[in-house]
């Protein structure tokens, strides 16, 4: 009987400072506490408690504020842009890749086979000696173009043009130059502020940001959103797997797996939403210029190392699944 009272009374000390210990997460949200994105990660933080953690999360209007705090060690884990968290998974960071995704059913085929338990491995990753590990993704959305004039209907018209594009993403940079328009650094929090103010011609962004951000203000009585998407944004948990319990990754994200349905319905809520006056879709030889341009980039920057071989095959065929007749189908270099 006393054996028995010392394995239990060891094994608690053992165990309840793993239980207990509260790990901090930052959130990025252009919203603050008020956002989408931050009340979707208090769902998380609430089932997370299921999985043996106990969650703290911090808000954060400046995304990259939330990265340096992250890269700190003021937080155990982060939630952000795809974009920005590329750099602690190539793997997971690949689906926002240009033009990779261009609808909702390949994007929710993407997000499910990287989340899949087949890839776990793949999804942790090492860099200065920390181990990260991606354990949600969440869609925030397809891009699309948005113009102060409509004009600017074809690919040619945006020659000269200045285009606002997150610093911090060289695909954006690439994408814009190949067109010939001018690139404006920018922030994702006034990268439609410089649109909104005629700062720039162009902004590329998803319907999530159309109300929040007024993008409508930035369109006036002349502008578009053209209907071609340009890419799918995602954005991403990452944990240091080391400040949270065992198998916390794989419960994280087959929770994040499960929610899938009820985001993808929010975001065509969203585009829905728009109004039909502001939509403007683009010729279809300009969609396959667009597409060829893209693709192109794709190729470009996986040789780079920027994005992932293997996703990028993966993408390719789910997207030729969808449509055989593609010119890319029969192509063998992606």
């Amino acid at each position: 009987m006393k054996n028995r009272l010392f394995l239990t009374c060891t094994l608690g000390l053992l165990i309840s400072p793993l239980a207990q210990a509260q790990q901090n997460v930052c959130v990025f949200d252009l919203l603050g506490k008020a956002g989408e994105s931050y009340k979707i990660m208090e769902e998380w933080a609430l089932a997370s408690k299921a999985w043996g953690a106990n969650i703290n999360l911090i808000a954060y209007k400046s995304e990259e504020q939330a990265d340096n705090d992250f890269k700190a060690d003021k937080c155990d884990a982060v939630a952000m842009t795809t974009m920005r968290s590329r750099e602690y998974n190539r793997f997971g960071g690949s689906i926002d890749a240009l033009g990779s995704v261009p609808n909702y059913a390949i994007a929710e085929k993407a997000i499910v086979y990287a989340l899949d338990k087949r890839n776990a491995k793949r999804l942790v990753s090492v860099k200065n000696n920390i181990k990260y590990e991606l354990v949600g993704i969440s869609p925030v959305g397809l891009a699309y173009i948005f113009v102060r004039d409509r004009a600017m209907d074809n690919i040619d018209k945006a020659k000269g043009k200045k285009v606002s594009y997150l610093s911090y993403d060289i695909a954006q940079k690439m994408a814009i130059e190949r067109i010939g328009a001018v690139g404006v650094p920018s922030d994702i929090s006034n990268f439609v502020s410089k649109f909104n103010n005629g700062e720039v011609d162009a902004v590329p962004s998803p319907a999530y940001a159309f109300k929040p951000l007024e993008i409508y203000k930035g369109l006036g009585n002349k502008g578009a959103m053209f209907t071609y998407p340009v890419l799918h944004v995602t954005a991403n948990v990452i944990i240091k797997t080391d400040k949270f319990p065992n198998n916390f990754g794989n419960q994280s994200r087959a929770w994040s797996t499960q929610r899938l349905p009820q985001a993808f319905k929010m975001i065509k809520r969203l585009e829905a939403e728009i109004p039909a006056k502001y939509k403007l879709p683009i010729s279809k030889e300009d969609q396959i210029r667009y597409q060829k341009l893209l693709r192109d980039g794709r190729i470009e920057l996986t040789k780079q190392g920027v994005y992932d071989a293997t996703m990028m095959s993966v993408l390719k065929r789910a997207r030729c699944t969808v449509d055989r007749t593609n010119f890319e189908c029969s192509l063998t270099d992606e």
